[in-house]
């Protein structure tokens, strides 16, 4: 049986159909009034009705197109072949923002991306309230509205405005609260929007000049980080290690080694 993977390209082609349906469905979702129906991590990490339904619409319909894939998702984690030979496994984060998207704050999006052997090679972003859309190819460029994305050319870290997220956990939030203010000093300034793969499409577009968070999840940096690896933003962790769930760190080349060394110092992947 040939279990060679489809390109790249034909791979982002269904994640963005699948994702702009997923999309119109969280957006009706929202209209209609939405509530939170569990929490997770803590009684602040909601979980709506939308973040499920969201997330089996998507599952469904790659499922339906491609019924040998994996899929990992947020809301009901990962659903692998039966056989294990998966060639392509589906990163899917239903509805990555989901307090903005409670409270109706145009900050969230529902985020798909393709992995073929460990490797990310397409990813979308879709704004659930504004129809923004963030796609990347691996090697073939981040793109937005058919516009080719390069990221900030900024060079001094003190004129920065850097983009961070806060864990849910209250011992894990104070000890980001303290690096925070130990790190505001030496940027422009700093924003907390709340929806890390947007964050990471900002980033890759020169919309905020770098990112940082730690806690993050393969959901909520895959399709985001594609697109800004390829919108020339380095993505990684702390002291040579891969961006991961202890920490992610993405900037231009020329403020990526000042903002790291920055974070290194304040131990922003320690604590709880």
């Amino acid at each position: 049986m040939d279990r060679s993977a489809p390109s790249p390209r034909e791979l982002l082609e269904l994640a963005i159909d699948v994702a702009r349906g997923a999309a119109t469905t969280a957006y009706r979702m929202w209209a209609e009034g939405v509530s939170v129906t569990a929490t997770k991590s803590t009684v602040t990490d909601v979980v709506t009705a939308a973040d499920r339904a969201v997330e089996r619409q998507i599952t469904d319909e790659l499922r339906r197109q491609r019924p040998d894939d994996a899929v990992l998702g947020e809301e009901y984690g990962a659903a692998e072949r039966g056989d294990g030979l998966a060639r392509v496994r589906w990163i899917v984060d239903p509805i990555d923002g989901t307090v903005n998207y409670l409270y109706g704050l145009a900050h969230c999006g529902v985020s798909i991306a393709a992995e073929v052997g460990g490797e990310v090679v397409a990813g979308v972003v879709r704004n659930i309230h504004t129809g923004e859309e963030w796609t990347a190819t691996a090697g073939g460029g981040a793109w937005r509205d058919g516009q080719r994305l390069r990221c900030s050319t900024e060079t001094d870290l003190g004129q920065a405005l850097v983009v961070t997220g806060f864990g849910y956990a209250p011992a894990r939030r104070a000890h980001q609260a303290r690096v925070l203010t130990e790190l505001i000093p030496h940027v422009r300034d700093i924003r907390r929007l709340g929806a890390a793969a947007v964050d990471l499409c900002l980033v890759a577009e020169g919309r905020a000049d770098a990112y940082y968070e730690k806690g993050l999840a393969a959901w909520d940096q895959a399709a985001g980080g594609l697109v800004a690896s390829e919108a020339g933003v380095r993505v990684g962790g702390l002291k040579g290690l891969a961006a991961g769930p202890d920490m992610v760190i993405a900037a231009p080349a020329a403020l990526f080694a000042p903002l790291h060394d920055r974070l290194a110092a304040l131990d922003a992947s320690g604590g709880p």
